[in-house]
């Protein structure tokens, strides 16, 4: 556990729901507490004020949906909080218990297999109850039970994965996160990413937590992986400086072919068809998203989870 400091959390927030409700009160129950919780609502119109009124400890900001950006609105959030540590979360990301505060302040604690000291602690998601069985899969394989410590030594060895990092629930050394100029202001996924890559090659760690637990899942249809895909493969053709050389598909492939063998040896082999589909739709949509600057703007537009994006304004 670090010495005593402090902690804000920043969550970007779109049509609040009950979920959410559940992630605000279970803030309020951890065995470390929580100073600010910093609200980026996207569209005044769908935040009920009177739902949270009695929390003392919320500050609510609202963005136009067409302002919202992956980067910037959470640059925003953090500019409003003075605080040592800062936890960026989604609003549908709920705490598994009241130690998850506690694990990711532990991560920084941690130092790099060269004494690299920790930029950023993420946490492990766990899938939902109703969670299909191939993204159950789909999570152990990103989140896996063991924690590890990484470092520019390990680009040789993971890749990528390397600089995995997932803002659905990270906590960042806030004096680090300054030095390194925040997330990119401007783009359509992957900010997480793209900063653990600065850290990384500035010479931090980065901590992957695996007792630190949120409940976080989704069950996407095969248009919704295509899209989500396509933004993901933008994101990486946009900043060349950090994936160039470090190619996805790789990957990509190694979860498939785990996957599969796990279904077969578990008897679950009739879901293999399913796996391909899902797989196929992900391939597509990271094909096409690499090579987006060839494509008219109007199948752009289909192909993007993120129409406001391309707006004018947005892009």
């Amino acid at each position: 556990m670090m010495d005593k400091v402090s902690v804000d959390v920043v969550i970007p927030v779109y049509k609040p729901d009950k979920r959410f409700d559940t992630l605000i009160k279970r803030l309020k129950n951890q065995t470390y507490p929580v100073g600010q919780i910093i609200i980026m609502n996207t569209e005044r119109s769908y935040w009920k004020e009177e739902t949270y009124s009695d929390m003392e400890n919320l500050q609510v900001y609202h963005v136009k949906k067409k302002e919202y950006n992956h980067g910037g609105t959470r640059n925003e959030g953090a500019s409003h909080s003075q605080a040592d540590i800062i936890i960026f979360m989604t609003q549908d990301a709920v705490p598994a218990d009241e130690f998850l505060v506690e694990r990711l302040l532990a991560g920084f604690s941690r130092l790099g297999s060269k004494k690299e000291p920790v930029s950023q602690v993420y946490a492990r998601q766990l899938p939902e109850k109703d969670c299909r069985l191939i993204e159950r899969l789909n999570r152990e394989f990103n989140y896996p039970k063991e924690g590890c410590v990484k470092t520019k030594e390990d680009l040789e060895k993971l890749g990528i994965k390397t600089y995995f990092s997932s803002n659905v629930c990270c906590a960042y050394k806030r004096d680090i996160f300054v030095k390194q100029g925040g997330f990119c202001g401007k783009t359509i996924f992957n900010e997480d990413m793209i900063y653990a890559a600065g850290a990384i090659q500035a010479g931090y760690a980065i901590v992957y937590e695996a007792e630190a637990r949120v409940i976080h899942s989704h069950n996407f249809s095969g248009r919704q992986q295509f899209s989500r895909n396509f933004d993901l493969a933008v994101s990486q053709a946009d900043h060349p400086e950090v994936f160039d050389g470090l190619p996805s598909e790789g990957e990509g492939i190694r979860m498939v072919r785990k996957t599969a063998k796990i279904l077969m040896k578990t008897g679950h082999g009739g879901q293999i068809p399913a796996l391909i589909f899902g797989s196929g739709c992900k391939y597509l949509g990271y094909r096409l998203g690499k090579q987006y600057r060839i494509l008219p703007m109007w199948l752009v537009r289909r192909c993007t989870s993120s129409p406001d994006y391309w707006s004018t304004e947005g892009r």
